[in-house]
């Protein structure tokens, strides 16, 4: 999972030199680092994250595929999240357990599937000492 804490805001910020049009050079071993650090983070495979870093403009590609999961999959976790708690508040568990599993069944973004998983383990567990 994640090793460097920052490197997911400094991926954002070199995605969005690249939305403003800058020039982002992909030959710094600092840059390929980074890249390659926060593909595997979201799930990314080695193999092609080294693929496309050889070229510049799939490797911009690459940084916008990345930034893409991270957004998405932030927003798709909030959102079922906030759904959960709302259930679970209500009495439904059943359905607060639904969508973390539906959650889970989409997900491929690690972090967010271990926060998500947690989750649903301590709903399983409340329930299982709740009847």
């Amino acid at each position: 999972m994640r090793r460097q804490p920052h490197d997911w805001n400094r991926l954002v910020e070199l995605h969005d030199k690249l939305q403003r049009g800058e020039p982002v050079t992909f030959d710094s071993d600092e840059v390929r680092t980074l890249v390659r650090r926060v593909a595997l983070d979201v799930a990314i495979r080695t193999e092609v994250s080294e693929q496309e870093l050889r070229d510049p403009t799939r490797a911009a590609s690459l940084v916008r595929e990345i930034r893409q999961r991270i957004r998405e999959g932030s927003r798709r976790l909030g959102s079922a999240l906030l759904e959960v708690y709302r259930l679970q508040e209500s009495g439904d568990l059943k359905g607060a357990r639904k969508v973390l599993e539906d959650l889970l069944a989409v997900e491929v973004v690690p972090l967010y599937r271990h926060t998500a998983q947690s989750e649903l383990d301590d709903l399983l567990a409340y329930t299982a000492d709740n009847g």
